[in-house]
């Protein structure tokens, strides 16, 4: 069986070593595709082939979305991916590390599964990506895809 992708929105080096070692120490094997501002993210997502118009790369299983991103911020991410029919069913995990009200009530408006603040401790914000993988990975059932 094919692992499921976990696409990481995350444009920090420092959290993205964090996450890849918060992945390892929690045995979360899946195969982790890193972009590092909003744009790559949406070309990734929404990228198309001209010939086919299909989506050139395979859906993540999961999004764990930045909101502070260079080029397109994680908000307007987000809309765009909900705002397209081939992604709009698609788990997204705002993990950040702002705790303003206004960011946390305007994600999930937005159309966000979960928001989760990156916690300081290193040991925390391993039980917290052990337990998004475990809910989000394992005991979620996924929607269905669109039908054309």
């Amino acid at each position: 069986m094919k692992s499921k992708i976990i696409l990481l929105v995350e444009d920090n080096p420092s959290d993205i070593g964090l996450t890849r070692r918060a992945f390892e120490k929690s045995r979360i094997s899946n195969d982790l595709v890193i972009v590092q501002d909003g744009q790559e993210a949406l070309d990734y997502l929404l990228g198309t082939d001209p010939l086919t118009g299909q989506i050139v790369n395979e859906a993540p299983a999961l999004i764990l979305l930045d909101l502070k991103l260079p080029k397109v911020d994680g908000l307007e991410v987000l809309s765009q991916i909900r705002a397209d029919e081939r992604t709009r069913r698609q788990p997204v995990v705002i993990l950040t590390t702002s705790s303003e009200e206004e960011d946390i009530a305007r994600s999930y408006d937005m159309g966000a599964n979960s928001y989760i603040r990156k916690p300081v401790d290193f040991n925390q914000f391993a039980k917290a990506v052990q337990h998004l993988g475990l809910y989000w990975l394992v005991l979620n059932e996924p929607a269905p895809p669109k039908k054309e």
